[in-house]
């Protein structure tokens, strides 16, 4: 029963994911009221890919249970045979043991042929007693087989329901995942297009789930990532040493405020194509470059965690990541070690990968 309710919370997941991945009334682009954004639509259905890979792990784990489950029910059902087994041999000891004590001759011709009536009467309670175990053994034999029938067939039911749920959330999974592709590289043709063009889109709205903020005051720029180039790190891609941090992330992956502050400027030309910098107290400026959209203005006050926009891959770049820096001035050529940085306020991030990835000089 738990995993029918578990299976059927599932679905209620699976459902609800249609609606999230669909465009929104609330999230509208620059261009009008009417016209969905494709900033806000990747957003969307990136929640409803991570969500979609939630539901299938948890039907995953299901699964498990279900197999385990089917897999103690044969053993149980093989037990079942072994003592259906023993009964019918048992049936058969009686009736030869019935039938060699004579079962089969009338009870009056007996006693007329008997030597010791009182014998013959101690032998027929005993046939009797025999008559009343091979009757109960019969019974017990058919109640075992009526329980292993319907064992079987709840077994074969479970499998069924099972392989057919599991393709139900492969098949969301897919559907949400080629979307989400899709929808990112038009989501970077669009930036792409307004950097060649030198106009900066304005900010789109996202929506963000409920408690979705993290509660310190400090926070990674993105939720889930792979580190990859360095800080002063060396490479062909950069005139001098790397000034930031890059996180290796799919296009379209929200952008978080690292920590509460204003927005100082928004642009979209140069190296580092789609940039935000923002203002935090005490002096410091966070960087967050190569993006494909943003959701803040500039002069914009934010707090830690907001979406302030999605990555991509605009300006010197060759691949989709974050480049995040953290500066003394709003300007290039100020910045110090973000990771170190971090960790001096709260926030540890994952080692850093052997081989850096494609950034800006």
């Amino acid at each position: 029963m738990r995993l029918g309710h578990r299976y059927r919370a599932l679905a209620s997941v699976l459902c609800a994911l249609w609606a999230l991945a669909a465009p929104s009334a609330a999230a509208r682009g620059a261009d009008g009221p009417d016209v969905p954004s494709t900033s806000a639509a990747v957003a969307r259905l990136y929640l409803a890919a991570a969500r979609a890979t939630t539901a299938y792990e948890q039907g995953s784990y299901a699964a498990q249970a279900q197999r385990e489950k089917a897999e103690r029910l044969e053993r149980l059902l093989v037990d079942g045979r072994h003592d259906l087994a023993r009964l019918h041999d048992d049936m058969g000891r009686v009736a030869r043991a019935q039938y060699r004590t004579g079962g089969n001759i009338a009870y009056t011709a007996q006693l007329l042929l008997a030597r010791d009536p009182e014998e013959l009467m101690r032998g027929q309670r005993l046939a009797w007693q025999a008559d009343m175990a091979v009757t109960r053994l019969y019974g017990k034999a058919r109640r075992a087989e009526v329980r292993l029938v319907a064992a079987e067939s709840r077994a074969r039911a479970a499998w069924r329901d099972l392989a057919d749920r599991r393709d139900r959330l492969e098949a969301v999974k897919r559907s949400v995942a080629a979307r989400l592709e899709e929808a990112r590289w038009e989501l970077q043709g669009e930036a792409d297009r307004s950097v060649a063009a030198g106009q900066c889109r304005g900010a789109v709205r996202l929506e963000e789930p409920p408690g979705s903020r993290p509660a310190g005051a400090w926070t990674t720029p993105v939720e889930t990532y792979r580190l990859s180039a360095g800080f002063d790190s060396a490479g062909e891609r950069w005139a001098q040493l790397h000034t930031g941090q890059d996180f290796a992330v799919d296009i379209g992956t929200p952008v978080r405020a690292v920590g509460a502050g204003r927005v100082v400027s928004v642009s979209c030309g140069g190296g580092f194509g789609i940039e935000i910098v923002i203002g935090h107290p005490g002096g410091y400026y966070s960087q967050y470059a190569h993006l494909a959209a943003v959701a803040v203005d500039q002069g914009e006050r934010v707090g830690t965690g907001q979406l302030i926009g999605q990555t991509g891959t605009t300006g010197n770049s060759t691949g989709p990541h974050l480049h995040f820096e953290i500066r003394l001035t709003p300007d290039l050529g100020s910045a110090v070690d973000p990771v170190r940085w971090l960790g001096e306020h709260g926030v540890a991030l994952h080692s850093t990968a052997a081989e850096p990835e494609p950034d800006a000089p």
